[in-house]
């Protein structure tokens, strides 16, 4: 009788002992996930200026909340404050300008900036208000181009396509308005900064403003309403997604590369914004 008392005792024991283990482990589990749910996203910085890439960022916002990051929008309101902040790793890229543009400043503050990833051609060309047909442009009129060599260089080299100019052989879109060999017309060169040019196309003595689509809509003007448009497009002014030398290749910079060439991306282009950029990924 002893001995089936010990038996009992024993058991119920192991018993006990097994529903505790049990219950241990279920209460881990339930803590692992409730972890696992409350785990933060991992924030990426990236900055921006311009409405159009401002509104491709808050798509591509979307697509990295699916790889469980959260990107963040820096938003700047010149053209230096955004390589600024990525040099100074205040931000893990930014989204704002063509390579040549990025080079430049690499090259002026000894910076790493590098291009990842090209997301699309902006339609630029030339815009005015008192001409209609490229042959009446007045004799010593003054036309508005930007004031930084490496768009300095793209106006020249679409006027010199247009014959309104000549440029010096071979120079193509490096050209400066040292290199204009023919000027027929007399033209009066007029370097003013991107931010601003879009201001000169109510001066009466401006017979043609260069522009970008996000800068010339501040005047509620598009690519439909230019005098003349880029024909021959190069890539190299392609708006790229950049970051810095020492994290092109993190995780992070590679999601979001992903998100800014994902489908949702291509399509919101198309739709939004087709009669301004081309896609070019």
């Amino acid at each position: 009788m002893m001995k089936k008392k010990l038996w009992l005792g024993i058991g119920l024991t192991a018993t006990l002992v097994g529903l505790w283990a049990c219950g241990n482990k279920a209460a881990d589990t339930a803590d692992t996930e409730t972890a696992a749910e409350k785990k933060e996203p991992q924030v990426v910085k990236i900055a921006a200026h311009l409405p159009t890439m401002v509104d491709i960022i808050k798509v591509a916002q979307k697509e990295m909340e699916k790889e469980g990051y959260d990107l963040q929008l820096v938003q700047v309101n010149d053209n230096q404050q955004y390589n600024e902040l990525l040099q100074n790793k205040e931000v893990d890229a930014n989204f704002a300008q063509h390579e040549p543009f990025m080079n430049k400043f690499n090259e002026e503050k000894k910076a790493d900036l590098v291009a990842i990833q090209k997301i699309y051609n902006a339609k630029v060309g030339f815009y005015s208000k008192n001409v209609t047909d490229k042959k009446d442009i007045p004799e010593g009129s003054k036309v508005a181009i930007p004031s930084d060599e490496s768009n300095e260089g793209r106006a020249l080299a679409i006027l010199d396509s247009e014959g309104i100019i000549k440029l010096k052989e071979g120079v193509g879109f490096n050209g400066t308005v040292k290199d204009v060999e023919e000027n027929p017309k007399n033209l009066e060169w007029l370097t003013v900064d991107l931010l601003n040019l879009s201001e000169t196309y109510d001066e009466k003595d401006v017979s043609l403003v260069y522009n970008y689509p996000a800068y010339i809509a501040k005047i509620g003007l598009t690519p439909k309403d230019a005098l003349f448009l880029e024909t021959n497009i190069d890539e190299r002014f392609a708006i790229v997604l950049a970051a810095r030398e020492d994290n092109q290749d993190t995780a992070e910079i590679k999601a979001l590369k992903k998100a800014m060439t994902s489908d949702a991306v291509r399509e919101f282009l198309e739709k939004e914004h087709g009669d301004t950029i081309s896609v070019a990924f």
